[in-house]
This record gives C-alpha cells, sequence and structure tokens, in this order.
C-alpha cells in the first residue's frame, strides 16, 4: 500500500456512495435490488470504473456459480430428495427430542454446504413443520437452531454462501490494483474453507445440543404453537379460525342478492366465504367483485350457531350437509396452509385487497400474523411486511404453482404435484458430478456448477421455465450490482485510505488482534445491510489493512467473507432467519438469547480455526 494517501475526490464519492448505500438499506425506502442498480448507474457516470469493466459483475464467476447452485437446489427438491431426509430423521431418531433436533440440525447443515442457504431453508420449512407435527415436539425449539446450523455450515464449501462465492472475484479484483512488488493473492477451491466450516458446523451442533431447552424454553404458549398435524384444532387455537364448511344458499328474499362477496364478507357476523357456486359454475376462492344472485351457494367456514343466526338475518338456506362443494373441499385437493412473506417477495408493501389472490391465485387470506398481532378483521386491508405468516384456503394445485414464484414459502406439509422421484438418481449423479469437476479439475467454478444444472434440464428433472422459477433475480441483481462498489474501492484506492487510517490507532495490535475487529465490524455491518453488501464493504478494506501491516491478504478476505454467514441476532439482517420466525413463533429476546452467545462462540472458533489452517499456507 502506498505510504501517505490523501484523500482524493473520487474516494470521496465511493465513500459518499458507500454510505447511501448502507443507509438505503438499513431503512428500506427503496428495495435493495433497486439500490444496487442505482449504485452501477452513479458508479458509471461518475467513471468511477472504466464502462466496458462496469457490467462485468453480470457475467462474473460469482454470478453464474450461483444460478446454477439454485437450479441444482430446485433440481434436488423437484425428485424429493429432502423428503427423503425428513423419513431418514423420523427413522434415525425415533421420537426422542434430543436425537430430532440433533439430526435435523446435522442434516440441515450438511446439506447447506452445497443448496444456496435461503432456498434451503424454505424447501425444509415443512419438513422440520411435518416432523413436529408427527413428534409432538416444539416447532419453536427446532426451526431456529436448524436455520442456525444451515448459516454454520454454508462456510464448507464456496458454492452455497453468496459472499464465499463472491471471495474470488474480490480477490482477483484486488490483484488487479496490488502495489507494485506485492505478491498475488491466491483465491480459494471449491472445498478450501472446509476446515473452517466444519469446525464451526461441529461448535453449532454441541452447542444447540447442550443448551437448546435453557435457550428456548416451551411456555404455555410455545405448546399451542406445536401445530398437532396442521389440523383445524391447531387453526383454532392460534388464529381463531374454527368451526366446519357449511353450505348457505340465498333466496330470492335475501339482501345478499345484488351484493359482491367483498360487500357480503363486511357485514357484521358474516363467515368466512371459501366457495361459491351460481348456476353451473361452483369456484374455490371466489374474487371480491364476483356478485351474489338468487339461487347462489356460499361455501363457508364458522361456528355452526354463528352461522345459523347469519343465514336468517340474511334470510338464507343453511344445508345439513355439504352437497353443491363436497368434492372442492375434499381434504386430497383443497385445505388451510401457512406461507411465510420471505424477505424477496414481491407481496411486500402490497395490500391483501390489492394483490387480488382470489382471481389470480384461486387463494382465500383468512388471516395475517405478524409477531405476537394476529388480523383476522378487515384481512384485505392488511400491508403485508417481509416475516408475515399467511393462513390460506386453496388447491393444493394452486398453492403449489403460486409457491413456485417464490413471493410465498409454504409451512404446511400438503399434497404437491408435479415431483419427479424417478428422476432422483438424474439429479443426483449431476449434482455430484458438477462437485466433482469442482474439486478435482481446474476448470472455473461456474462452469462446473452449469455442467450439473445443464444435465438436470437435459434429463428432464427440471424443465426450462422450473429452472427460472428457481432462480432468485433479486439475489441475483444486487450480487451483480454491488460487486463494481467493491471493484471501485480498490481502484480509486478508498480502501487502501481506510485501511491506512485503521492502521493508525491499531498498527501495534497483533495480526489475530487485527483480524478480530475486522470480524466485529463485519459483523455489525452484516446486522443492518446484506451478507454481500458487507462482503464488499469488507473485503477490499480488510486486504488492504493485511497488506499494510505484513499479514496475509487471502486469511483477511477469508474472515470477512466468513463473518457475514454469523448473523443470528436480528431476522431482518438474514432471510434464513426470517423465513422462520414467523412459523417458530420467536420473539426478539429470543433471537438475543441464543444469538450472543452462539456469535461470540463461533467468532473465536472461525479466528483460531482460520490461523491454524491458513496462517502459512495462503
Amino acid at each position: 500500500m502506498d505510504a501517505g494517501l490523501t484523500l482524493t475526490t473520487n474516494m470521496a464519492l465511493v465513500f459518499a456512495l458507500l454510505a447511501f448505500t448502507v443507509l438505503m438499506l438499513v431503512l428500506e425506502w427503496i428495495r435493495a435490488d433497486l439500490v444496487a442498480l442505482l449504485v452501477i448507474v452513479v458508479i458509471g457516470l461518475t467513471r468511477l470504473l472504466p464502462v466496458e469493466q462496469l457490467f462485468e459483475g453480470f457475467a462474473g464467476n460469482a454470478v453464474i456459480s450461483l444460478i446454477a447452485v439454485m437450479i441444482m437446489g430446485a433440481g434436488l427438491d423437484r425428485t424429493g430428495v429432502l423428503g427423503k431426509a425428513a423419513s431418514f430423521i423420523l427413522r434415525l431418531a425415533g421420537g426422542i427430542e434430543s436425537r430430532v433436533s440433533l439430526l435435523i440440525n446435522a442434516v440441515a447443515g450438511s446439506l447447506s454446504s452445497v443448496i444456496q442457504s435461503q432456498a434451503l431453508s424454505a424447501v425444509f420449512l415443512p419438513v422440520v413443520s411435518r416432523i413436529s407435527s408427527r413428534t409432538g415436539l416444539p416447532l419453536k425449539r427446532l426451526l431456529l437452531p436448524m436455520a442456525c446450523m444451515i448459516l454454520c455450515g454454508t462456510n464448507m464449501t464456496m458454492i452455497s454462501n453468496s459472499p464465499l462465492i463472491l471471495l474470488n472475484d474480490l480477490i482477483a479484483s484486488a490483484n488487479r490494483n496490488l502495489p507494485p512488488g506485492a505478491q498475488t493473492i491466491q483465491t480459494f477451491s471449491l472445498f478450501a474453507v472446509a476446515p473452517i466450516g466444519i469446525p464451526l458446523l461441529l461448535t453449532g451442533l454441541a452447542y444447540f445440543a447442550l443448551f437448546t431447552r435453557r435457550l428456548l424454553p416451551s411456555d404455555a404458549e410455545d405448546r399451542q404453537k406445536v401445530t398437532p398435524g396442521r389440523t383445524e384444532t391447531y387453526f383454532a387455537e392460534t388464529y381463531g379460525i374454527d368451526g366446519e364448511v357449511l353450505e348457505l344458499t340465498v333466496t330470492a328474499d335475501s339482501p345478499l342478492v345484488g351484493m359482491s362477496v367483498g360487500e357480503v364478507e363486511q357485514l357484521r357476523g358474516a363467515p368466512l366465504i371459501l366457495a361459491l357456486r351460481s348456476g353451473n359454475e361452483a369456484r374455490l376462492a371466489p374474487p371480491a367483485d364476483q356478485m351474489i344472485w338468487v339461487g347462489s351457494v356460499l361455501g363457508v367456514l364458522g361456528k355452526r350457531e354463528a352461522v345459523n343466526d347469519f343465514a336468517n338475518m340474511q334470510l338464507c338456506q343453511v344445508q345439513a350437509r355439504l352437497r353443491n362443494f363436497a368434492d372442492l373441499f375434499n381434504p386430497a385437493r383443497a385445505g388451510i396452509s401457512e406461507a411465510v412473506i420471505p424477505p424477496s417477495s414481491r407481496w411486500i408493501k402490497q395490500s391483501v385487497g390489492d394483490l387480488r389472490l382470489r382471481k389470480t391465485h384461486g387463494i382465500s387470506v383468512l388471516a395475517v400474523n405478524r409477531g405476537d398481532q394476529v388480523f383476522r378483521e378487515d384481512v384485505r386491508q392488511v400491508a403485508l411486511r417481509a416475516g408475515d405468516t399467511l393462513v390460506l384456503h386453496s388447491f393444493w394445485r394452486d398453492l403449489a404453482q403460486t409457491a413456485e414464484s417464490h413471493d410465498i414459502v409454504v409451512v404446511t406439509d400438503y399434497p404437491k404435484e408435479e415431483h419427479r422421484p424417478s428422476k432422483i438418481w438424474h439429479a443426483v449423479a449431476f449434482f455430484a458430478l458438477a462437485m466433482g469437476l469442482g474439486l478435482f479439475t481446474d476448470i472455473k467454478l461456474s462452469i462446473a456448477m452449469l455442467v450439473g444444472a445443464v444435465g438436470m434440464l437435459l434429463t428432464g428433472v427440471l424443465n426450462m421455465d422450473e429452472a427460472y422459477g428457481a432462480i432468485n433475480w433479486k439475489t441475483i441483481f444486487t450480487l451483480a450490482c454491488l460487486i463494481p462498489l467493491g471493484w471501485a474501492m480498490d481502484s480509486t484506492g478508498a480502501a487502501a485510505w481506510i485501511a491506512q487510517e485503521v492502521l493508525t490507532y491499531l498498527g501495534a495490535w497483533p495480526q489475530w488482534g487485527l483480524q478480530a475487529v475486522i470480524a466485529v465490524i463485519t459483523l455489525l455491518i452484516a446486522q443492518v445491510v446484506s451478507n454481500v453488501g458487507a462482503a464488499v464493504m469488507m473485503v477490499p478494506m480488510a486486504i488492504n489493512v493485511a497488506l499494510a501491516s505484513g499479514g496475509n491478504p487471502a486469511v483477511y478476505a477469508l474472515v470477512v467473507a466468513v463473518s457475514t454467514s454469523n448473523v443470528f441476532l436480528i431476522p431482518s439482517a438474514n432471510p434464513v432467519i426470517m423465513i422462520i420466525a414467523g412459523p417458530g413463533g420467536y420473539h426478539s429476546r429470543d433471537f438475543l438469547r441464543v444469538g450472543i452467545p452462539l456469535t461470540v462462540l463461533l467468532l473465536i472458533v472461525m479466528l483460531v480455526s482460520v490461523n491454524l489452517v491458513f496462517g502459512h499456507r495462503y
């Protein structure tokens, strides 16, 4: 690093852009992917990077690798690999809580080394829900440990953790801007980080095996959230949704004639309207603007006494049994489910009514659960937030199609169509081939992962539309657009200037002390911005601190990348934690009680492991 660097105009521009990015990601006034697009536009307009280099992130090794990993993860899920993992856990555990929890954590943590973490948590959520319902074990004591182990396990390879995928690209950028005479920084191979990730996973497994009951005690409220089979009893206790499905026939004298479904739902004492038959057409989840006429039959959910009172008041006839909707309400075809709004959902900040879910997806929203609040009245006016849990009624087919958009993560285990168990060995074989190419050849990681993804597509594990649906484009755009910000920090000297200022105060500290400072700063930043954003900001600075202090740049960069996964304190800071927060019924104190000791423990293990394994090799 050059001695006596002075702050330049370009450095100041980078710092201003960095501050703006952090502020927008924290306040969420603008979507994260739109913030990233704005960053890349500003970098181009201010010429902080050459225009020909500006869009290289979209074709970078990190982005292509992540796309391929997402496709392969969807292929493994589509063929039932994760369902077999659930059966394996149940068979080995024998219903013993400590053994069930340990096996869930171990299997999820191991799979997260090769499957992208957010996708794995989304598909493993109903798996754990099924295990909870079959064993009666509290879901609260299963989900948070599982999510934490998924985050730990991502550090065992370079393909399931976005910052680790990005790490080699950031190192390559740093190599282009090294000072004269500096040695080129080595990049990391596919399983090079396994000696770090394995101790982290084992530490987490031991932590939860010893302390889960103390950290997550099961009180009376939690026992209600055990979700016994996702039955009507569970929904009655948790959301107040109880009663039975009845049929109401609208007579010629009924005031309901000429009203829309939405208007009827606003009436005092109105039950939940789940189906409507007009003429010869019967429909589940009728849209709010569908009209009700003489002879229309409503399929409603409510207590029989309340429904009878409503029918008497509105001059409707109550059928003693289901005659028109018996087929529609067959549990094999339709039912009540729960789904969580993930951070990448397009439904965020939209009201339930504006989404028009009944018309566009055939889904009725019965309730919205947000932390300690349950919205049952006037659900259509509720604006959705990330982490909200929705109670839905629909055909299972429509639910599965909606879930493919990744706007919701379905918690309930339900009959799914279009699974391809006959293709399981094709999926496993091409996944193993991709891993082998990445590990035992000098083929770039992106090419190796694409071999597996294309192989699954050619053999029918997935079709192209399903592959497109498996890709989280928000993550891809955010990653590709923030990469140039890291390059700009390097090329303008901004990262070197920060390193110079840091060493002015900490220059006498030992290497492990400087690494600890870098790790703690990374942890704090990762609590408020995405892990990718934290890596982009901190890796260039960490490399320059290492160069200036005589340390190992590769080790410092790895400390940053691994630290970005150590985010357990604030649900909104990590999509994996946010996805399980609602279904598990967690409170802020639960994350702090579990996360603070685990964060400190993993920080120590990481620093020791990194220095023992890589201190003299890189």
